[in-house]
Order: structure tokens, then C-alpha cells, then sequence
């Protein structure tokens, strides 16, 4: 058993990863105890459901960028990000906002999800412009936010099925997917899919819009090579690579990202494995989940 002492240094570097994490991930976006559902008010979902529980995986991080890589091969969806969003000046302002978002929605209070939606939406007004081919665009478009939907549930979802520690059943991921639609529904999404079969067929019709752009390469390149603090170079390197692996053949192919034979299964994905059981240590008492479970039983 290991010693008082070395239990003290643990917690001690438990508190430090956890902070400096905390700063990255959420800041001052972070969720406050009022805006989380409690035994009175569950939010759309509560604790039973497939999406608490596939949004507390560590494994949310690569998910997360490799949904922002498969989303620039839409020209429209694209030119909206490059005209109106500040990811180059603020690339971690923009990931806590998402971050908020996406706790706020799956594990907020009732009230909670309905501000958050009502800001996205009203965020979204201001994004409307032409795109370099011409074409008019519009963050409201309810095709465009479909897309921007899809690549997000398919990308959680594929994965912490590889990455996370859970192991979800078919059952369960429809779940998931069904979860999520009810979200795409209130933020004006045309129909989402609300099944894995459903979700795939979807993505597959989207391809035959989808283009790489030299907004897309801009944005490739930025994703893969971000200002980074130092301590964490290394294990956001290893997260690219992990989104890397988890693209389409045909993305990654139309993306000039080259994935060397054997790579994934021999180093990236045992790696990036024990990567996210790090983080999810380090994580997990300030977890979303855990507060919201804590707060229903209280």
C-alpha cells in the first residue's frame, strides 16, 4: 500500500494537474453549482442517460478536434469559422465557450440549456457573410448547423468508444445520438439523426459537399500546430495524432493529414489510452457528472 507520504504527494499533484487544467478547459466559463440540474430539475436528460456519461470521458478532447477537423472540409461551415471567429487570437477563449456549452447543455438545469441555446443562436446572427466561392452563408442555416451537429456526435462518440474507459453497448449509442438530437432540435438543426445507422447515412449524404478550401488548410494547420504551453506540448501532440486516427480515410486523404501504416494501433492508440486515464484522474472530483450526481442525491 503506498505511504502517507506518498498519498501527500499524489493529492498535491492531483490539485496542480487539476488546476492548470481547469484554467485551459473551462476558466472562468466553468459551470456554476446553480446553473447545474439537481433532484428537482434534471435538465433534458438526467443521470440514467447515455449522454451524461459519454460527455464525463476524458476522451471528449480528441473527439473535440477531430470534430473541428472534419468540420472545415465544409466550405460554408468553414468560411463562417475563418470570417468571424477569433480561434487564432483566442484558440482557448473559443474552446471554453464550447466547453460551456456542452456541459452546460447536457448537464444544466432546465434554464441552464435554454440560455445557452437562446446565446448560441443569438451569437449566430452575426455570423452570415459570402464565402470565397461566392456563396452566401449563414450560422443559423439549419443544413449548416445539421453538419456542424453531426461531425460533433459522431467525433464524442467514436471517440470514447476507442480512447474513454467506457464500454457503451449499440443500445446505448443510439441513445447517445437520440440524446444529442433533442439539443440539435432546439438549437433549429434540420432533423438529426437519432440512431448510429441514421447518424452514418447522414454524413455520407454531406460528403458530396464537402471540399477542402485554403480556409480549411488555414485552419488545418492552426489545429495541429496551436500555441500550446510547454507542459502540455507533448500530450496535445499525442491528442492530435489520436483525432488524426480517428478521421475518415476519405477526410484524411482530401486533408493531406498521412497516417503512417501501423501507427495507430502499435503507439497512438495505447498512448493516447493512458493519456486519457491520466486526465480523467486528474479531472474527475471536479467532474460535471459527479457534481450533478452529488447534488440529486443531497
Amino acid at each position: 500500500m503506498p505511504s502517507h507520504a506518498t498519498e501527500q504527494l499524489l493529492s498535491q499533484l492531483r490539485q496542480e494537474g487539476n488546476s492548470r487544467l481547469r484554467a485551459i478547459l473551462v476558466g472562468e466559463e466553468a459551470l456554476q453549482p446553480n446553473e447545474l440540474a439537481g433532484a428537482d430539475d434534471l435538465g433534458l436528460f438526467g443521470p440514467e442517460s447515455a449522454i451524461w456519461y459519454v460527455h464525463a470521458e476524458a476522451a471528449m478532447l480528441i473527439g473535440g478536434l477531430r470534430a473541428l477537423m472534419l468540420q472545415t472540409l465544409h466550405p460554408l461551415a468553414m468560411a463562417g469559422v475563418a470570417d468571424h471567429s477569433d480561434y487564432r487570437e483566442d484558440p482557448w477563449g473559443r474552446l471554453r465557450r464550447t466547453s460551456r456549452f456542452v456541459g452546460a447543455t447536457t448537464y444544466g438545469s432546465t434554464a441552464t440549456v435554454e440560455r445557452s441555446i437562446a446565446t448560441v443562436r443569438r451569437v449566430h446572427e452575426r455570423v452570415v457573410g459570402t464565402a470565397p466561392d461566392g456563396r452566401a452563408y449563414s450560422a443559423n442555416d439549419p443544413h449548416l448547423m445539421l453538419w456542424v451537429h453531426v461531425t460533433e456526435v459522431d467525433s464524442f462518440l467514436r471517440a470514447v468508444d476507442r480512447f474513454g474507459e467506457l464500454e457503451l453497448d449499440d443500445a446505448r449509442r443510439d441513445q447517445y445520438v437520440a440524446d444529442m438530437a433533442e439539443i440539435a432540435q432546439r438549437l433549429g438543426t434540420e432533423p438529426a439523426p437519432r440512431t448510429v445507422a441514421e447518424l452514418d447515412a447522414c454524413i455520407q449524404a454531406f460528403r458530396a459537399e464537402c471540399q477542402v478550401t485554403d480556409q480549411a488548410r488555414e485552419t488545418i494547420h492552426f489545429l495541429v500546430r496551436p500555441p500550446v504551453p510547454l507542459v502540455f506540448a507533448g500530450s496535445y501532440a499525442l491528442i492530435v495524432a489520436a483525432a488524426l486516427t480517428l478521421l475518415p480515410t476519405w477526410a484524411r486523404q482530401e486533408l493531406r493529414l498521412p497516417l503512417p501504416p501501423g501507427l495507430d494501433r502499435l503507439a497512438v492508440r495505447p498512448s493516447a489510452a493512458a493519456l486519457m486515464k491520466v486526465l480523467a484522474w486528474l479531472l474527475r472530483e471536479d467532474s460535471s457528472l459527479a457534481a450533478v450526481t452529488d447534488t440529486g442525491n443531497s
